[in-house]
């Protein structure tokens, strides 16, 4: 049964149906135990009342070798219609080639947000002194910025007659090597900047958070990045200011650079955070690494206003482990408790986030994780997903 989405609220039937894929390398491993945990945890929680129809699309390496192409319009109209999915990763060839599929499925869906929790979960090794300080929720526009950058090859005629538009017609003479320069524009819009900045101050009152730091560089790009921290301030005054006011809602900015500082000085400042894409790859993964690794680390993809989403393992293929059973699975299953969250789903979410930090504390963990674990014992990918599924508690 499908997920709708009527009156601004998410339809969830006891039986429905998510489109999956499976993903390219790692992703035929940790998706499957991903399903086995997820199908348990729905079982235990619900008593039976409630399931998940799994239906899978194509895409990626999979996809190019069944169909001939690396994403499939079946596979788009699926997450189309059915709102809800979850993907592992997908391989995209650095340096040109195909697009990149994962942000052709962000572009072609809308999906504006990029989610990413980070915390900490007690029992893992991390190169701070107190990575139990981290609980930041990073809200990372998904269609703009880079993702929508322009560029032109240096050398190229197109490169040659950017450059020659930009010095005789707009005046710009701050190129210093034109001849040898690439050139980029990055679009950024006060409609794509508000819609972002207002799900982040959305979930931040939603979950009774203190505040929402708006990360920028607007100190040197001042109509771009400058322009997302100035539409932030204009919105939250004119959407939020009761909350303003009443101290449930307090809206800040920060520089990137000092953000990424700050964050690694006095991560307890700062809960949601509201940026520009690029600015959310560094900070996202930067944070990931305070609290093990990209290897735990879940997202989404989301469109709060149609309620379409495709949750995400955010790690790579990983094709030199792939099919040696040692992959950590951490980051798609969290990545499905952020989807049973969204759900409405939260007790079998939360099921599964005890199991796994229960068999942190005892020091049970992949490879990755247990060799950094004072009594760390090493399991597979299978039977760390078979453990979890046994201690559903």
């Amino acid at each position: 049964m499908k997920i709708t989405k009527t009156n601004g609220k998410l339809n969830v039937p006891e039986t429905p149906t998510i489109p999956f894929i499976e993903g390219d390398g790692v992703g035929a491993e940790i998706t499957p135990v991903m399903q086995t945990v997820v199908d348990a945890a729905v079982e235990k929680a619900y008593s039976g009342k409630r399931r998940i129809e799994w239906m899978e699309v194509l895409a990626g390496g999979k996809a190019a070798k069944q169909t001939g192409e690396w994403l499939p319009q079946a596979t788009l109209d699926a997450f189309r219609e059915y709102l809800v999915g979850i993907k592992g990763p997908l391989m995209t060839p650095v340096g040109g080639g195909i697009r990149s599929l994962n942000v052709a499925l962000r572009q072609s869906l809308d999906l504006y947000v990029c989610q990413r929790p980070v915390r900490y979960f007690k029992g893992i090794e991390s190169p701070v002194k107190h990575p139990e300080e981290v609980d930041m929720c990073v809200f990372r526009e998904n269609t703009e910025d880079i993702y929508a950058g322009i560029e032109w090859e240096a050398g190229t005629d197109e490169a040659k007659k950017f450059y020659n538009f930009i010095s005789q017609e707009m005046g710009i003479d701050k190129v210093r090597f034109p001849e040898t320069s690439g050139f980029g524009v990055k679009p950024v819009s006060r409609e794509g900047s508000e819609r972002l900045i207002r799900s982040a101050i959305e979930y931040a009152l939603a979950h009774g958070l203190p505040s929402v730091t708006l990360v920028h560089k607007g100190n040197i790009m001042k109509f771009t990045e400058g322009g997302f921290k100035n539409w932030g301030y204009q919105l939250a005054e004119r959407e939020y200011k009761d909350a303003m006011e009443s101290g449930k809602l307090v809206i800040k900015d920060c520089i990137c650079d000092a953000f990424l500082q700050n964050a690694l000085l006095r991560p307890q400042d700062y809960r949601v955070i509201a940026t520009m894409n690029l600015n959310g790859d560094y900070i996202s993964d930067m944070l990931a690494a305070q609290v093990g690794g990209i290897g735990i680390a879940p997202g989404a993809n989301i469109n709060y206003d149609t309620g379409h989403a495709i949750f995400e393992a955010t790690h790579g293929i990983a094709p030199d482990i792939a099919g040696k059973n040692i992959v950590n699975p951490a980051s798609i299953i969290l990545s499905a408790v952020m989807m049973l969250d969204y759900m409405g789903w939260g007790e079998a979410g939360e099921l599964i986030t005890r199991s796994l930090e229960n068999l942190f504390c005892k020091g049970v963990a992949t490879a990755d994780l247990a060799r950094f674990m004072k009594n760390g014992r090493s399991v597979g990918t299978r039977e760390f997903g078979q453990t979890m599924t046994d201690t559903l508690s």
